[in-house]
């Protein structure tokens, strides 16, 4: 049987190669590229991001990769986001001042943490919801994380017509040593096609490895 086939988006945002090279040892067939129509093709998506919202976006946009997005997610076909690659699909993003628009899939603004000591760097836990197929086997483990901003408030609704394959799952995490200590934000989220961790599943070890393997064979 032949191995998937992802898309590790190039658009001028860096931690490409790492990407590259994680999704490989998952499982895939990798290729990273900013061509539309090969990331449309592809069995799974993934869209990496470090550094600025705005900067990000605009390297996003400059080859298109918000319509790559979203004509896959219409077609229901995968995409995963990661770090800042996650933060580009909600609707803004605020940074030193700065509103930017974002992809717009989930409502909601990325904004700075509320927490004493930024950025929010290191390994964390993460309370993840029952019947995730991203966390499977995973749930108790640590993950990487490097961040300032992140989305505090998860705002989409759903209603009880919509199938249990498509609710969304959102993990949390919260920045300081003890529960209350720090601020909660989105950790990561699956819904339907479209996946996302604020986490960087290929800094994070075997359990970020094991994560990637859950999305590679879910293609």
């Amino acid at each position: 049987m032949a191995s998937p086939s992802v898309v590790v988006l190039d658009y001028g945002s860096g931690n490409l190669r790492s990407a590259e090279r994680a999704v490989e040892r998952a499982g895939a067939a990798v290729t990273l590229t900013s061509d539309l129509d090969l990331a449309m093709d592809a069995d799974g998506l993934v869209v990496p991001g470090v550094g600025a919202f705005a900067a990000c976006m605009a390297g996003l946009r400059s080859v298109r990769g918000e319509r790559a997005i979203g004509r896959r997610l219409a077609g229901g076909r995968p995409v995963l986001g990661i770090c800042v690659g996650m933060q580009i699909l909600f609707e803004r993003g605020i940074e030193h001042g700065v509103e930017t628009e974002g992809c717009g899939e989930w409502p909601g603004v990325v904004e700075r943490l509320q927490a004493p000591i930024v950025p929010h760097m290191g390994w964390n836990t993460v309370e993840v919801p029952d019947g995730s197929r991203l966390f499977a086997g995973i749930e108790d483990e640590r993950f990487y994380f490097v961040h300032s901003y992140g989305v505090r408030d998860w705002t989409l609704v759903t209603n009880d017509r919509t199938p249990d394959s498509h609710q969304p799952r959102v993990t949390w995490a919260e920045t300081g040593a003890a529960p209350g200590e720090g601020d909660r934000f989105v950790a990561a989220v699956e819904n339907g096609p479209l996946c996302a961790t604020q986490f960087h599943p290929e800094k994070s070890g075997d359990a970020g490895a094991e994560l990637l393997r859950n999305w590679v064979t879910s293609l």
